[in-house]
């Protein structure tokens, strides 16, 4: 059976995103003036890689632009290339637009021809400009196709004095089973011709008469098994001479050459120093790229789908749920004598425990996936600014549930890009302000209980008051000179709310603050805003760890059960008719140490039958959404358990006041309260029925909250 070279496409494909991905780090990194020389060897071995595994999968356009990109940072590293910060800027352009071709091949299509064109003759240019030659010795037009590797060219190559049925090369396999070696044989034997085979499971020669490079071979190689499993050396008439100058190539790859005085015309010669270079380029790579799989320790490590990991987080879900039906089955049974089952079912809500927090943390992945991203927006977007700004950022190592940071991206970079843009000032009004040219720019994410606290902190002029209370006048906003100052800085999340003077392509069309608020929200999370005039702001986004599991409080209101999310959930209390007061039409608010929150009764807002209606006969629990706090009526608390949340408007439809369901240990169905929606519901209800104003049970308060009606708070 042959193997499908298909079926190493993915992998190709996620190695090479991780290969640009560190690529443009090392990019933002470099410093033009004394340019790092492991930096640039790192970048130069990342495109290295992936033509390898381009041209081995037969993608052209993409193999083209990186033996191209190849050239250009191999006369870079050698001091050949001066840096300056524009060419730095051309090299990320050429990053993206190998992301570009990457993401095409990943979906069946032919990259943009155009653009492809566009950036050959954009590198071939520096090349010619600054190290007077183009990048493959001939004009500057994009390079004509390259031949396939499974295409040998016999007769060029014996024109340049080569064996016309290409050279053999010896491919050793280490420590393969037999199975795998079957297939990577056939492989091999679609890649040329086997002249001989043989050995053991320790180590099993090849040798193959080819005409594809040991590069290339060891590129497709190597992404079927380790690199540390394959060694390949040539066997030629001459191999002690090739190997000595082979050991000799590697020893100055690495170094600045001088550009020879006379360079060798196109003839056999040169061809063969061509030829060896390239192979100094590949031998001086191999090195650098064997700590990389060893740092993270012999086959400690595997691929796998996030289906999958969804899958058995979804089963662990299962799991928890049975076992808390056990649990509640076993606590109406009369085992006390039965202390064995009484055990086994302790160590079973053990295990069952442990084994949920292990599969959680299989999607749990570091913030340095998303604050990686950021180097590069704030260098852009404070180029076109013309701010100068420094990027600080804290707590990369924080980890966080893998669909959440995929979800945060978009909201925190328009955070970012709004705090370069009306946050920090620039660089002559920083100055005449006496603050440094340089403004700087922290984002930080650390733990905190249940939640992972994320801020884009910046140094720049602060939010000013004044300006947001006339903007927002000016849109028809309900706004008060008596609002706080958390109030006023929330206006900014108001749909089409811009400051701006003036609209950029950076901001101020008034469009993405609304959205950035909403996703968050969407996530179970909240945006909170701090700010002092001429110190700076500071946005903070709360999220949950995960939205799979939730610690939660549960609640009863009539003869229905419902789950708080326990992080929302500050303190319980039974209200005193000399706390409750009443306000204008029939809101109510509960008087808490000298704050005054506003009271929603969760049997009202869901009309949920045969619930307590008087007010000193409920539970008051205070929970806080969005920055603020609610005075939550119910009429028992049950305790405290965790949960498998269920989405709801997947699985049903979209419940207002309702953020999500699970099932408990009875098998009864319990929805998951959403703070924040219960509030708006409740208040939308209100407004409905100002006209029948009377007819409400929460008007049963006592005279002194009645003769208090004129208290002025917000509710």
């Amino acid at each position: 059976m042959r193997m499908d070279i298909t079926d190493f496409y993915d992998t190709f494909f996620e190695e090479a995103e991780e290969l640009l991905a560190d690529m443009e780090r090392h990019l933002l990194e470099l410093d033009v003036d004394e340019p790092d020389t492991e930096q640039l060897n790192a970048i130069f071995r990342a495109a290295h890689s992936i033509k390898g595994g381009a041209g081995t999968f037969g993608f052209d356009i993409l193999q083209k632009t990186t033996h191209l990109f190849e050239n250009l940072l191999d006369h870079t590293r050698k001091g050949e290339l001066t840096l300056r910060r524009d060419i730095v800027d051309t090299f990320l352009e050429t990053k993206d637009m190998l992301s570009d071709q990457l993401d095409a091949y990943r979906n069946g299509d032919e990259p943009d021809q155009e653009a492809f064109e566009r950036i050959c003759r954009t590198l071939q240019q520096i090349a010619l400009e600054e190290i007077g030659q183009d990048l493959d010795g001939g004009a500057a037009a994009p390079p004509k196709p390259a031949a396939a590797p499974k295409e040998p060219e016999p007769e060029s190559r014996e024109a340049d004095g080569e064996a016309g049925e290409g050279d053999q090369l010896v491919v050793a396999l280490l420590n393969v089973g037999e199975k795998d070696r079957q297939l990577l044989v056939e492989e091999l034997a679609q890649l040329g011709d086997v002249v001989a085979q043989g050995g053991d499971e320790s180590r099993y020669e090849v040798t193959l008469a080819s005409s594809v490079s040991g590069d290339d071979i060891e590129a497709v190689m190597c992404f079927i098994i380790d690199a540390d499993q394959i060694q390949i050396r040539s066997v030629g008439n001459d191999q002690a001479a090739q190997t000595e100058e082979l050991a000799e190539a590697v020893k100055s790859a690495d170094a600045p050459q001088p550009k020879p005085a006379d360079e060798p015309a196109k003839t056999a010669a040169g061809k063969a120093a061509v030829d060896q270079k390239a192979a100094s380029a590949s031998a001086a790579a191999k090195p650098k790229t064997k700590p990389k799989a060893k740092s993270g320790g012999e086959s400690t490590s595997i691929r796998v789908s996030v289906d999958k990991v969804d899958q058995i987080i979804n089963l662990v879900g299962e799991l928890i749920i049975t076992q808390s039906m056990l649990d509640q089955t076993v606590s109406e049974m009369d085992v006390g004598s039965d202390g064995a089952l009484l055990n086994g079912m302790s160590l079973l809500q053990r295990n069952a425990r442990d084994l949920q927090e292990a599969v959680m943390s299989i999607r749990m992945i570091p913030m340095d996936f998303v604050f990686s991203r950021f180097p590069r927006v704030v260098r852009e977007t404070a180029g076109k600014l013309g701010k100068e700004i420094e990027l600080v950022t804290e707590g990369e190592s924080t980890e966080l549930d893998k669909s959440l940071t995929e979800r945060i991206i978009d909201p925190l970079t328009h955070l970012v890009r709004n705090s370069l843009d009306h946050g920090i000032e620039p660089p002559d009004v920083r100055e005449a302000a006496g603050k440094p040219r340089t403004g700087k720019l922290i984002l930080s994410a650390k733990h905190q209980g249940g939640n992972i606290i994320i801020e884009v902190i910046d140094d720049g002029a602060g939010l000013n008051r004044d300006r947001l209370l006339s903007k927002a006048r000016e849109n028809g906003l309900p706004v008060s000179d008596a609002m706080s100052d958390d109030e006023v800085w929330q206006l900014i999340f108001a749909p089409g709310f811009s400051t701006a003077k003036e609209v950029t392509d950076v901001s101020g069309r008034g469009v993405g603050m609304d959205v950035v608020k909403r996703n968050i929200q969407g996530m179970g999370g909240h945006v909170q805003i701090m700010s002092r005039p001429g110190e700076g702001t500071t946005i903070r986004i709360v999220l949950p760890l995960t939205l799979a599991i939730l610690d939660g409080m549960s609640i009863k209101v009539g003869s229905e059960m419902f789950i708080l999310p326990l992080s929302a959930v500050l303190e319980s209390l039974q209200p005193a008719k000399a706390d409750l007061y009443a306000m204008a039409g029939d809101d109510v608010v509960l008087k808490v140490r000298d704050e005054y929150l506003p009271v929603v009764a969760v049997h009202d807002a869901l009309d949920v039958p045969d619930a307590k209606t008087e007010l000193t006969e409920t539970i008051a629990v205070i929970v806080q959404g969005e920055g603020r706090r609610y005075a939550l009526l119910v009429d028992d608390l049950v305790g405290q358990q965790q949960v498998v949340v269920k989405n709801l408007e997947t699985n049903y439809r979209k419940v207002p006041g309702v953020s999500a369901a699970t099932i408990l240990g009875d098998g009864s169905v319990a929805l998951i309260l959403d703070i924040t929606g219960l509030h708006r519901l409740s208040r939308a209800k209100k407004e409905r029925r100002r006209p029948e104003r009377g007819s409400h049970s929460l008007e049963v308060l006592s005279d002194k909250a009645l003769s208090d009606n004129a208290l002025e708070t917000s509710s």
